[in-house]
């Protein structure tokens, strides 16, 4: 497995520290996974985003969404008596346990989830804090400046 060189990043950059764990972790888990279920990440608008997987056979109840640390998980599982009363000829439909992880950045909120025919879509929004929000400040008028103390007494 090849590793990224960031070290480009980390001279201009600062407070992006956990950048290299989570491209590794997502290099990582992009070649471990099975690509079940298929899914799409959607930009809806600049901050609105939309997960959908493909989950055709599953029920609500046969999926569980969890959010922690920033860690979106989506797991499935089949109740087993499905599979037992049924007589196949040709089985097609995966219908197997799985997980799915999506990492969210800082402020991404999960706002909803819905299964309709067959696709699983979660609602995200970015809700950037006030003090996140770009801001002009003005060169000299900062009344929270706090004097360094070596300063003061030399102007004393």
């Amino acid at each position: 497995m090849k590793t990224l060189d960031l070290s480009p990043l980390y001279r201009s950059s600062i407070g992006f520290d956990r950048l290299a764990s989570l491209l590794d972790a997502s290099l990582r888990s992009d070649q471990s996974s099975s690509g079940y279920p298929p899914y799409d990440i959607e930009v809806l608008d600049e901050n609105q985003y939309a997960i959908t997987l493909a989950v055709a056979g599953f029920e609500r109840d046969e999926l569980d969404l969890q959010l922690e640390k920033g860690v979106l998980s989506i797991r499935g599982k089949k109740h087993s008596e499905d599979a037992e009363e049924r007589n196949f000829l040709h089985k097609g439909i995966a219908h197997r346990t799985f997980e799915r992880k999506f990492n969210l950045a800082d402020h991404v909120e999960v706002t909803g989830a819905d299964l309709n025919n067959g696709l699983l879509t979660i609602q995200l929004f970015k809700r950037i804090p006030e003090a996140m929000k770009p801001r002009k400040i003005e060169i000299g008028s900062n009344p929270n400046v706090i004097e360094h103390p070596r300063n003061s007494e030399q102007a004393a």
